[in-house]
């Protein structure tokens, strides 16, 4: 199974991506989660991601593209892989598809979580990640046991410092206007399912089971 999962800031992703992942065994490739780990290791990747991350713009397609062909190349995504953030344009889905054919190899689903623009922001704001284990929470829509600590492994939860209003704003607007195409783009191979994200998370994720059968 090779997804692609896509959806705005505050879609609900996070949550969504890790119920994928453990229900059909298959790697999940962040590149969220990768510039996260080089800019707390302090690489040079990690130094360049961090200037544009901070300023709530995507990070360019030349120090993703190479990264993400590299990973999937691993013997853990023989078996399928889960694509969360990546692409983000045309330019990266038309070198992902050329990566893919060259390898033989082809998408089964776009799994496309929708939710009205005006819902998103409270959404984003509201959200809480372990840095230690990397699960992701919402104190609204999915809040842990014990505010502020991670269920999984007990660690203190943090709020992104990129999770503010007026930066989340900037980040859905970059979305609209750079990734959401990739739905048209992938439309025409016939491959988009559509998921209404603004209903019950686990409502959210039956649909998306659906869409994969």
């Amino acid at each position: 199974m090779r997804i692609i999962l896509l959806g705005p800031p505050g879609a609900g992703k996070g949550t969504q991506a890790a119920k994928i992942v453990e229900k059909y065994d298959i790697p999940h490739i962040s590149t969220g989660d990768i510039f996260r780990k080089n800019i707390k290791e302090g690489t040079e990747l990690g130094t360049k991601a961090k200037e544009y991350m901070d300023q709530g713009l995507l990070v360019p397609d030349e120090l993703t593209c190479g990264l993400v062909v590299d990973r999937i190349s691993q013997e853990d995504c023989k078996n399928g892989f889960m694509l969360d953030g990546f692409p983000r344009n045309i330019n990266q889905a038309e070198q992902l598809d050329k990566y893919l054919n060259e390898a033989g190899l082809k998408l089964d689903k776009i799994v496309n979580i929708e939710v009205d623009k005006s819902i998103l922001v409270g959404r984003a704001v509201g959200r809480r990640i372990c840095k230690a284990c990397g699960a992701t929470f919402h104190v609204e829509f999915n809040p842990t046991k014990v505010e502020g600590v991670c269920d999984k492994c007990g660690e203190p939860l943090h709020q992104r410092a990129d999770d503010n209003e007026e930066t989340v704003s900037r980040r859905i607007q970059v979305y609209l206007d750079e990734t959401k195409p990739l739905v048209g783009y992938y439309s025409e191979q016939g491959i988009v399912a559509d998921i209404n994200g603004d209903q019950d998370i686990d409502k959210v994720f039956a649909d998306i089971v659906e869409s994969l059968s």
